[in-house]
């Protein structure tokens, strides 16, 4: 099993559906910020939203399990093998992932 780097590529937020649907003072992601990097196998990394984690982690799991020798979904999403990119599942406020394979035990 190898390691899976992930890494924060950007937070975003949609003030339309925030000032519909959020609380007062909502903002971007608290927790994460663009740039970070963790490493991943089948467990979540330390510091990593547990949302997030959920989101994204059957990506890691593959990846890490050696499926970054082809590219996902028939070869019609992403174009560079052992690349997955992911968002966590806050509709209001998500943050995009960058998943690679690579090379570390």
């Amino acid at each position: 099993m190898k390691k899976v780097k992930i890494t924060v590529l950007k937070t975003t937020f949609d003030e339309e559906l925030a000032k519909e649907y959020g609380v007062d003072g909502l903002g971007r992601c608290p927790m994460l910020e663009a740039g970070q990097e963790f490493h991943a196998d089948y467990a979540k990394p330390e510091g990593f939203c547990d949302e997030a984690w959920k989101a994204i982690y059957q990506y890691a799991f593959a990846l890490s399990h050696g499926a970054g020798g082809g590219v996902f979904y028939f070869g019609d999403w992403i174009r560079k093998p052992g690349v997955a990119i992911c968002s966590c599942n806050d509709g209001l406020r998500p943050v995009i992932f960058k998943l690679e394979a690579t090379d570390k035990d």
